[in-house]
């Protein structure tokens, strides 16, 4: 049998750093089951062109991991090497299983243990499952009409082929979120024509970048200065909270900010208010880019709203809403991920063969967005309610951490075998959330984002303060867990 006393599924931040605080914890004793055939996640599976992170680097990194970073906001090949680069120095590589896809999880009541079945790799058996498969590991692919006619072409921004050559191609790019709008600067000036088909327009500001020179890279291996500059960082992003949720005035100023950008970037009137947004900037991700505008004002670009849309596909191009036919040889899916509904992907069983998609039926929920009433010893990394749209998801995978070593702990100090959340424990924090979420611009700012789930509530954002979730994971509350 391949037991071990805890599962870690997944291998990018949220594993790495639930395997780091194990050894910290003296616990050697675990397995990384990763779906891939390479160890890493997010930074190593998304490899577009132009792809980056949109938090400053210094931030954007563990905390007992710090790095001599080149530039604030690093790109997808040094965030690559960074991964790896922990993984090193922490001696996880032996700790992984590759090409462990997992396809369901089953609760043995009896045994107090979870089993772990995979597609190819058998069954692994655990006291603990750690499920840190991420929110952005899902790409979604909505469907049209005659899709599967098409000859050319296709793939998603997760999944970019790098053998097939976009220069000097008729493309098109269908969304203009985030990675749509690191792509299109990147590809704009290559290809023969850019076809962008935008949903709804999203709110941009300027990306203040900056590369490190040799001294200040030099500064950022002391460790004093690195935790000094992401306290800094920290504090100055924590301080949008302010207007995402108790300060319609600040948000006010901030689109004041964004709409002169917008103008002084777009001196075509027509494309102005083709991305300009209808709801409060907030309510959607907010886009950090110097470039988009300018690619979007390209001879050779066209943007889409939402009016000339997508109808249907057919072996040569698109059929817009508005009766064109758009021949293109390449469609490039930049349409997200299933970050809500999708947070678990597997079927899942817990006690009495209690299913998670029943729980989950309305909408995801968990206490502290890591735990669940009737699933024992098992805690979901980035799970319901856990995301941020301010600052570095990194700094609540952390907090996360200390609630989920708080549980493994006490069993351990107490001789006991399963630890669960009481069920009025996770009611009570659920009704917290979405009672403050009502406060927020991702709740009222006029939108549907990807932050929502299909119910309409606002499943992938914690909605305040980060320090604020820390300070709810810093200790374990016994009185609201079931242990035995």
């Amino acid at each position: 049998m391949q037991t071990f006393q805890v599962l870690i599924i997944g291998s990018g931040f949220g594993g790495q750093c639930a395997a780091i605080n194990l050894l910290k914890a003296g616990i050697g004793d675990f397995r990384l089951l990763e779906r891939r055939d390479f160890f890493g996640g997010t930074w190593c599976q998304n490899t577009y062109p132009g792809a980056a992170v949109d938090v400053p680097s210094p931030l954007y990194s563990l905390s007992f991991a710090p790095y001599r970073w080149t530039q604030m906001f690093a790109e997808q090949a040094e965030l690559h090497h960074y991964t790896q680069y922990v993984v090193e120095r922490f001696g996880l590589r032996d700790k992984v299983e590759l090409e462990a896809n997992v396809e369901r999880i089953e609760w043995d009541d009896e045994r107090k243990h979870w089993a772990v079945h995979t597609a190819s790799k058998g069954t692994f058996y655990a006291q603990f499952l750690i499920n840190a498969t991420g929110p952005l590991s899902q790409p979604v692919v909505p469907r049209f009409e005659g899709q599967e006619r098409f000859q050319g072409k296709t793939f998603h921004t997760n999944n970019w082929d790098h053998a097939y050559d976009y220069r000097d191609k008729r493309v098109a790019i269908v969304g203009s979120g985030a990675s749509a709008a690191q792509v299109i600067p990147v590809i704009a000036p290559q290809v023969k024509h850019l076809h962008v088909f935008q949903r709804t327009p999203h709110w941009v500001l300027p990306r203040a970048d900056r590369t490190f020179g040799r001294f200040q890279r030099w500064l950022l291996g002391l460790k004093p200065a690195y935790t000094l500059l992401r306290w800094m960082i920290y504090w100055q992003c924590e301080s949008r909270v302010i207007a995402f949720k108790y300060s319609k005035p600040a948000i006010r100023i901030v689109q004041g900010h964004a709409l002169r950008f917008l103008k002084r970037q777009v001196p075509d009137p027509a494309l102005r208010r083709k991305l300009t947004p209808d709801y409060a900037i907030g309510c959607k991700r907010i886009i950090l880019s110097n470039t988009l505008y300018p690619a979007l004002g390209r001879s050779n670009v066209t943007l889409h709203s939402r009016e000339q849309g997508i109808a249907s596909i057919d072996e040569t191009g698109i059929f817009t809403l508005d009766g064109q036919h758009i021949d293109v040889d390449l469609i490039v899916w930049s349409t997200g991920y299933d970050a809500t509904d999708g947070v678990i992907s597997y079927p899942a069983s817990g006690k009495n063969g209690t299913r998670l998609k029943d729980v989950w039926a309305q909408y995801p929920r968990a206490y502290l967005g890591t735990s669940l009433p009737d699933f024992p010893n098992l805690f979901i990394v980035t799970g319901p309610n856990t995301g941020i749209g301010h600052t570095s998801a990194l700094f609540i995978i952390e907090s996360q951490m200390n609630y989920i070593l708080d549980c493994i702990r006490t069993l351990k100090d107490q001789g006991l075998r399963s630890i669960e959340v009481r069920p009025e424990a996770e009611r009570t924090y659920t009704e917290m959330i979405h009672r403050e979420m009502k406060r927020t611009v991702w709740k009222s700012g006029g939108c549907h984002s990807w932050y929502q789930s299909k119910s309409g509530h606002v499943i992938a954002i914690f909605p305040g303060f980060s320090f604020s979730y820390h300070r709810l994971t810093r200790a374990l509350k016994p009185a609201d867990h079931i242990l035995s």
